[in-house]
């Protein structure tokens, strides 16, 4: 049986076993969210010897070169040394500046110890103590003097139920930066873009809608946010106030009627879309049948959180 070596522990496991379910067994706490390779909580880097990496796109080309992994998607075959992610070793540190509660929807901002570099729609991993999880940026290089990320509090779950007690003036750890599938493109100053999120799912979009007007879009801006209550439309009145941006808000139970008004009107329409995984589907199916060709739509899928 292969050996796996954390520091000055060693010990054996069954051929094949899943790295992130060997260590934990072991006692590292080793956090993880999804356990699909999305959530990057679970980051460990390998020393000495190499896994079995069902997932090696996951991670970028240059990460994964250094020997970093996401242990939910390797088993171990051979002898392996690895270090876990220490958050108040690697991550960098930043500071809760600011905290609003709109109905469920807990919007925290962070001030990070020093400048980060990241575009609207890409994700990072946030630390509390020892629980991780990755959250979509909000706010906006080069105009934000914070990270902004929107918390969606209504379920219970490891994060959210630290990020409640959470106060002005605590540090957090910044941990992996990565892009989403969703950004914004000069390219398509000229062409519509239309926006729809679920819940949360407007945290990216609200950076990408933003940047868009510095850029000086030009096409028509729609943005559609369905919510499960009007509460739940907690950035109604900042993007009602922009020029030239089309906002609906949408009630869960109106959704597919509002869906089914959507009418294409350019073949250059560009549609980015982010929310829970079911919404994400009912929105990308309207869209195709609206008649947006599925090279412009560009989808980020929220993952459940455990």
């Amino acid at each position: 049986m292969p050996e796996l070596c954390v520091g000055e522990r060693r010990w054996t496991v069954p051929t094949g076993s899943n790295l992130l379910d060997a260590l934990n067994a072991a006692g590292l706490n080793v956090p993880y969210s999804c356990r699909a390779g999305s959530c990057h909580a679970c980051l460990v880097h390998c020393l000495d010897g190499q896994p079995a990496d069902a997932l090696p796109e996951a991670l970028a080309l240059d990460k994964h070169a250094q020997g970093w992994r996401l242990a939910c998607q390797c088993r171990v075959v051979d002898d392996l040394r690895v270090a876990v992610f220490d958050p108040l070793l690697e991550g960098m540190p930043a500071t809760v500046c600011a905290l609003d509660w709109f109905g469920d929807v807990l919007r925290l901002r962070l001030r990070p110890e020093r400048a980060l570099r990241y575009h609207a729609g890409q994700h990072l991993v946030l630390w509390n103590g020892a629980v991780a999880r990755p959250y979509s940026l909000a706010s906006l290089p080069g105009e934000d003097d914070f990270l902004e990320f929107h918390v969606d509090c209504r379920r219970p779950g490891a994060f959210c139920d630290s990020a409640r007690g959470l106060r002005i003036g605590d540090e957090l750890r910044l941990g992996e930066l990565r892009g989403g599938a969703l950004h914004y493109d000069p390219d398509w100053q000229e062409r519509p873009l239309w926006m729809l999120a679920a819940g949360t799912g407007l945290a990216p979009l609200w950076g990408i809608l933003r940047e868009a007007v510095r850029q000086g879009h030009r096409g028509e801006i729609r943005v559609l946010h369905v919510a499960r209550d009007s509460a739940g439309h907690y950035l109604a009145g900042a993007m009602q106030g922009m020029a030239g941006v089309t906002v609906d808000l949408v009630l869960a139970e109106q959704m597919e009627e509002a869906l089914a008004g959507f009418r294409m009107v350019s073949r250059q329409t560009v549609a980015l879309v982010c929310g829970a995984p079911a919404s994400v589907e009912r929105f990308a199916r309207r869209l195709f049948v609206a008649g947006v060709p599925r090279g412009q739509v560009y989808a980020d899928a929220f993952v459940e959180h455990v």
